[in-house]
């Protein structure tokens, strides 16, 4: 019997029941952490950008892109929320002084600089 093409190129069957399956596993991938913001990423290219998905889950590359992905945004949303305490005159003074006020601007800063990243890293390709 004449091998297909796909066992010609090294791949094998694999038999459920009556039918003979081709054997396909996804290449070894690193096991990185994938945080929050790679996670956000993950979920936004499985609704919106399913191409780009199976492209990179099938070459293997999902795991690193988005765990790069992730440490990119992480790096952002730090040196944002340091530049804008910066610029605001959020300090430990005011920290010390009024704590609620303090507690207030901190989140305000942080909300905005979690939409800052979003917008240009997670939705954005």
């Amino acid at each position: 019997m004449k091998k297909s093409l796909f066992e010609q190129i090294g791949g094998t069957y694999e038999q459920q029941g009556d039918y003979m399956i081709p054997y396909l596993a996804l290449p070894p991938q690193e096991e990185q952490p994938i945080g929050i913001w790679g996670q956000q990423h993950a979920r936004y290219l499985r609704q919106y950008r399913k191409i780009l998905y199976t492209n990179l889950l099938t070459n293997g590359k999902l795991h690193s892109y988005l765990a790069e992905l992730n440490k990119q945004a992480e790096d952002m949303f730090f040196q944002l929320v340091k530049h804008m305490t910066d610029v605001e005159g959020v300090n430990e003074q005011l920290k010390a002084e009024n704590q609620i006020e303090w507690v207030r601007r901190m989140n305000n800063i942080r909300n905005m600089a979690a939409e800052i990243v979003y917008t240009e890293v997670i939705y954005n390709i």
